[in-house]
């Protein structure tokens, strides 16, 4: 099997590195075994915008042989498109004419119900999935080993999209050590609104709010105070710009859902303040405390 990334950043990256590092650890438990020497259960090919990025992937062990061009997918049996979220459906027009009858296409997009309609009327065998896994950093020097362990990798196969791809792309998942989980794309959606799309934005606006201070020392003191508290809850906010805007514009109906809901509660945080309802204040405090409890970190 020959496996295709297309786009080498932090995801893509980090996706061959865990590829590459299982293919060598499964070889040399062979050859431990045996004189003979196996050949690679598969190949791990990429693509970039970058002929530079090219270079690094296959110096640091993400892909076995990497290219600007296309093409080079024409081998793969099964392609991670692991670009920004508005490039997916313009990558996978670009890709069918190199693809074989038989090749698995699936992305890595935070957003899925609008990906996989566009992407599967492109190209039946396409499955939709979303890694939830990452930080703030980006480009190929940003890849890390062992990123999807333990977290949660979301397949989100529609009524016609072909079974035998969707096991295909949970064997390989299952190499990366991610727990997977099924949902349609729509579910996601919503999902992901909550606990990844509406953070960023508030994250954000935590950050904006901030500026607004018109007192120039008190507001080189927060500042110079700024410790645990504030770097937790600002780092989403602070991370790549054109991630949230594409949050924001492919997830819009989703995020305003939950954007809504969450000013409904703000205000009536506001309000407890406001009249000085401590008891009230206390209880909400106590239930945050309770819920947050049942998170799966």
């Amino acid at each position: 099997m020959n496996i295709g990334i297309v786009g080498l950043g932090l995801i893509g990256g980090s996706l061959g590195l865990d590829l590459y590092t299982h293919r060598q650890q499964t070889q040399a438990q062979i050859l431990d075994s045996s004189s003979a020497s196996p050949s690679p259960s598969y190949r791990i090919l990429g693509i970039s915008l970058e002929q530079k990025t090219c270079e690094v992937a296959v110096k640091r062990g993400v892909v076995d042989e990497a290219s600007i061009d296309l093409s080079l997918m024409s081998q793969a049996d099964i392609i991670f498109i692991c670009t920004p979220i508005a490039a997916i459906a313009p990558t996978v027009e670009k890709l069918i004419p190199y693809l074989q009858p038989h090749t698995v296409l699936t992305d890595v997009g935070s957003v899925k119900q609008p990906i996989v309609e566009s992407c599967s009327a492109l190209w039946p065998n396409f499955v939709g999935g979303h890694p939830m896994a990452g930080n703030t950093q980006t480009g190929i020097d940003a890849a890390q080993h062992h990123l999807f362990v333990n977290k949660p990798y979301v397949i989100t196969p529609t009524a016609n999209t072909p079974l035998e791809s969707i096991k295909i792309v949970e064997s390989i998942v299952d190499l990366l050590q991610a727990k997977i989980y099924h949902c349609q794309p729509e579910e996601h959606d919503r999902a992901v609104a909550w606990i990844s799309h509406l953070p960023v934005i508030v994250s954000g606006s935590l950050i904006a709010s901030l500026r607004q201070e018109d007192n120039p020392d008190v507001a080189l003191l927060a500042h110079y105070f700024a410790s645990s508290g504030f770097r937790d809850t600002s780092r989403v906010g602070g991370g790549n710009p054109e991630l949230g805007l594409m949050m924001a514009k492919y997830n819009r109906d989703a995020l305003l859902r939950s954007l809504q809901s969450y000013r409904q509660t703000l205000d009536k945080i506001t309000t407890y303040i406001e009249q000085e309802d401590w008891q009230t204040l206390d209880q909400q405090l106590n239930q945050n405390r309770s819920d947050r409890l049942k998170f799966n970190f």
